[in-house]
């Protein structure tokens, strides 16, 4: 990963080659806090080399888990034998939102923890009460001072019916944690059911957790009452850098091959970029091809009425990907919506593309109306969060000229040696230093 805050970008190179994908940022943060949940070794492999990762593993080391370095393998052996969060500290907490996801299993592990609000994205309001809902259910107490959240069970935790008012992913996998070690059996009833749900509960089955249903919106935890054990897991594949790849790839209009990936975790994908003409072809060793000179064109409803493309909890479209659906749309010929209908900022950064001559109309906070296809031309930006920052990079790569992009630590928190990896297929970025 680069240090540098910016990066000069030259726009208009062909993108050609092979993409290995990262391991899931959104299933790797969990899994790491899971591993409180044992005082035995957990080995972690394919876990990305990213900023989000780096912080939660500092935060681990802070509660007392020895961690061992992985020198660039993506490998990692954690041993939370001895733990406390007082050394967790608040500034490194604030950084990420996954640090809420040391709740569960702090609270399962010593009884209490006391956590400030966590960070993350700006992209609008993100709620935290189903998160401390799902533990008060279990049999936790959550208190809040203004400056700290705090979490007690100091009579431990008992299994309940954990009825979830929103299909939360994060809140799902601290109940699953948290639900695993507690006495008696919990069903989570509207679960969420993203990859990386499942892929957490693939760890904590290894880990001796009785879990079934992962994957569909009620799963079933019979808990140990007691800590887990050691496990080796492999994470999952990054789902949400795959589908970004992909639209990179059609826009910048190379053959860009992605290998291993299972079809179960991009189908929503493929669907949602296939209203912009998007081809993608899947072969039986799931390799993903994104064929060169892409002919994008605006697929339209059968009535011949304007597309939409929107997200929804898994199965449907993610909404880490409406960001790079926006920028896709500028290149396609026609004209669509893309409806952000989860988080009522992600679009704000659609005046950025408007100023390298996107041709659209922001219509809410939620909906943002594309014509094209547009010249892109380039100019200076900044990162305003993960997702954005990729689909303006991405923007970035197919428009003439020069783009200088800002803040690309919230690129980097996401995806993993980004630089390096698009640089092989051909890209023209130069970090510039401070």
């Amino acid at each position: 990963m680069t240090s540098s805050s910016s990066w000069l970008v030259k726009g208009g190179n062909t993108l050609q080659g092979t993409l290995v994908p990262s391991g899931s940022k959104n299933a790797a943060l969990p899994i790491l806090a899971a591993t409180l949940l044992t005082r035995e070794a957990v080995n972690l492999h394919r876990c990305p080399g990213i900023l989000d990762v780096k912080a939660m593993i500092n935060l681990l080391r802070n509660l007392g888990a020895e961690v061992s370095p992985d020198n660039g393998s993506g490998s990692f052996k954690i041993t939370a034998r001895d733990i406390s969060s007082e050394n967790l500290g608040d500034e490194l907490s604030r950084t990420i939102r996954a640090s809420i996801l040391l709740a569960g299993p702090m609270v399962a592990r010593t009884g209490s923890i006391e956590l400030p609000p966590p960070g993350g994205d700006v992209i609008g309001k993100r709620r935290l009460d189903t998160h401390f809902l799902v533990l008060e259910m279990l049999g936790a107490k959550v208190s809040f001072n203004g400056k700290l959240i705090k979490v007690e069970a100091l009579s431990g935790l008992k299994g309940a019916e954990i009825h979830l008012d929103e299909p939360s992913v994060t809140a799902t996998e601290n109940a699953l944690m948290a639900a695993s070690v507690a006495i008696g059996t919990s069903v989570i009833y509207n679960a969420a059911c993203e990859p990386n749900v499942q892929d957490l509960a693939v760890l904590l089955r290894a880990m001796g957790a009785d879990i079934q249903g992962e994957g569909t919106n009620r799963i079933t935890i019979r808990g140990k009452g007691d800590l887990l054990h050691g496990a080796t897991h492999t994470i999952c594949p990054d789902h949400i850098e795959i589908g970004s790849f992909i639209g990179l790839a059609a826009c910048c209009h190379g053959r860009v091959e992605i290998p291993n990936v299972p079809g179960n975790i991009i189908r929503p994908t493929l669907i949602g970029l296939g209203r912009l003409g998007v081809e993608v072809q899947h072969d039986d060793n799931d390799t993903l091809v994104i064929p060169a000179n892409q002919n994008l064109v605006v697929q339209p409803d059968r009535s011949g009425s304007i597309p939409t493309i929107y997200d929804s909890p898994w199965p449907g479209f993610s909404p880490d990907l409406t960001s790079t659906a926006v920028v896709v749309a500028t290149q396609a010929k026609g004209t669509s919506l893309v409806f952000e209908k989860m988080f009522e900022s992600r679009l704000f950064f659609v005046d950025k593309l408007a100023a390298m001559g996107a041709a659209l109309i922001l219509c809410d906070p939620h909906r943002v109306v594309v014509s094209g296809p547009s010249k892109l031309v380039g100019t200076e930006v900044s990162s305003p969060d993960i997702r954005a920052g990729m689909a303006l990079l991405t923007a970035a790569l197919c428009a003439e000229g020069e783009s200088v992009i800002h803040n690309v630590h919230q690129i980097e928190r996401g995806y993993e040696n980004i630089v390096q990896r698009l640089k092989a297929l051909g890209a023209d970025i130069t970090p510039l230093t401070n």
